[in-house]
């Protein structure tokens, strides 16, 4: 069995939550916090929703994954 790291992780002190897929055995991150870190904006939701409405390709191929206990990771 593969030890996992279930560290929170961190961008200069901002808190990306994460989400585990045991069976895939791969990381989900939230794009939100992710935007937040990298923008330093006020809103990344909305920043998120600009980007896409700016980018066709961008929002043709937005996803959501939402997982019971973290309905606002993504």
């Amino acid at each position: 069995m593969k030890e996992v790291n279930n560290s929170i992780p961190s961008f200069e002190n901002k808190t990306i939550r994460t989400a585990w897929n045991e069976e895939q055995e791969e990381w989900y991150f939230s794009v939100t916090d992710i935007v937040a870190a990298l923008t330093d904006s006020t809103d990344p939701k909305q920043y998120i929703k600009k980007m896409r409405s700016r980018d066709s390709e961008l929002n043709a191929r937005w996803g959501y994954n939402l997982y019971p206990n973290c309905h606002d990771c993504f």
